[in-house]
C-alpha cells in the first residue's frame, strides 16, 4: 500500500477554520482518476489539490484538482493551499515555482516571512463574455434570490475567466448579499445551459477602506453549494471591474482587496493585481495567507 500525505490548509486566513479549507496530497504520483476523485469526496473540501511530480523540465511540477464530484482545471484558494503544503513540508525559502495545470504552466511565487508563507499565484489568461440577454439575465436574478432593484446597474451579468468561469453580479448592499438564498437545482440546471458552473454575487458596500469588495460565490452544479473565499472569482472580477471601466487604473495597474465568507463565518481576504494595457487586463495575480488546519496519512 501506498502512504499518502495529506494537509487540510485553510486558505486566505491566517486564523483557523476560517478562510476556505482545501485538502493537499503532496506525495500524488502514482494516483489514477478514480482514486483521486474518491480521496477528494472522502475529504468533502470545495476542492482538493494534488502535487505530482515533474515529467519535464520545463517545470517543477504538476498539480491537478478535484471537487467531491468532478476535476476543475484550476482553483485558486487549492493553489494557495497546495503550494503552502509544500513549503511546509520541503522547508522552502522564498521562491518562484513553474507548475503545470490544466491551463497551462503557470509561475507560483512562496514568499516566506516572519509569519510563514505567503503565496502569489499567477492565474490563467482573462477573458470576458458578451453581457446576458435579458431573460437569461432574469433567469441568473431569481435564482439568486434577487430581484431586479438589487442590481447594481453600472455591473452588467457577464462571464469572466481566468482558467475557470465564473458568472458575475453586482449588487447593491452587503444585507443583500448576507441574506441570499438561492435555488441552487434551478443554479445548476442554468451552468447546463450557460456553460458556467460559478456564480459570484459581489458589493462594493464595504465600511473598511482597505476592502473594496465583498462576495459569495455558488457553484452548485459541480457540488459546491457555497464556496467561502474563492481565488478564481475574485481574480476575474478584477479584470471584470477593468475591463467594463467600473474602476480606475494607476500607471495601468490595479490592486484590491476582497473579502468574503462573512454570511457563513469563514471570513477571508483575496489580494488581487491586475497588470494592464489599452484599458484590457494583461496579467492577473492574487495573493493569500493560508495557515495548517492538520496534517495526516491516507493509506491506498
Amino acid at each position: 500500500m501506498k502512504k499518502l500525505t495529506v494537509y487540510q490548509i485553510d486558505s486566505f486566513t491566517k486564523e483557523q477554520f476560517k478562510g476556505n479549507p482545501a485538502g493537499v496530497v503532496v506525495n500524488a504520483d502514482g494516483l489514477n482518476d478514480n482514486q483521486m476523485q474518491m480521496i477528494a469526496r472522502e475529504l468533502n473540501n470545495s476542492e482538493t489539490a494534488f502535487l505530482f511530480s515533474s515529467d519535464c523540465i520545463n517545470y517543477n511540477g504538476i498539480i491537478r484538482y478535484f471537487t467531491p464530484k468532478s476535476e476543475v482545471p484550476i482553483c485558486g484558494h487549492a493553489t494557495i493551499a497546495a503550494m503552502y503544503a509544500k513549503a511546509l513540508e520541503e522547508n522552502l525559502e522564498s521562491c518562484v515555482l513553474k507548475i503545470k495545470t490544466n491551463v497551462g504552466i503557470l509561475p507560483f511565487e512562496i514568499i516566506k516571512n516572519h509569519r510563514g508563507y505567503q503565496i502569489i499565484m499567477t492565474q490563467g489568461e482573462f477573458s470576458l463574455s458578451e453581457t446576458f440577454d435579458s431573460a437569461n439575465s432574469q433567469r441568473i436574478i431569481e435564482a439568486l434570490g434577487l430581484e431586479e432593484s438589487d442590481i447594481n446597474k453600472n455591473c452588467p451579468i457577464q462571464i469572466a475567466s481566468t482558467g475557470h468561469s465564473k458568472v458575475m453580479i453586482g449588487i447593491k448592499t452587503r444585507e443583500k448579499l448576507n441574506l441570499l438564498t438561492p435555488n441552487f437545482n434551478e443554479l445548476a440546471n442554468l451552468s447546463a445551459e450557460i456553460k458556467c458552473n460559478g456564480y459570484f454575487v459581489f458589493t462594493f458596500d464595504s465600511d473598511d477602506k482597505d476592502v473594496l469588495t465583498y462576495g459569495r460565490m455558488f457553484a452548485p452544479a459541480i457540488g459546491i453549494n457555497e464556496d467561502p473565499v474563492t481565488g478564481n472569482a475574485n481574480g476575474p472580477l478584477g479584470g471584470y471591474l477593468i475591463q467594463n471601466k467600473i474602476v480606475e487604473t494607476k500607471n495601468d495597474y490595479f490592486e484590491f482587496n476582497g473579502r468574503q465568507g462573512e454570511a457563513i463565518n469563514r471570513l477571508g481576504v483575496v489580494n488581487v493585481k491586475v497588470l494592464v494595457e489599452n484599458n484590457k487586463p494583461t496579467l492577473i495575480q492574487i495573493k493569500g495567507d493560508a495557515i495548517a488546519v492538520f496534517k495526516t496519512e491516507i493509506l491506498v
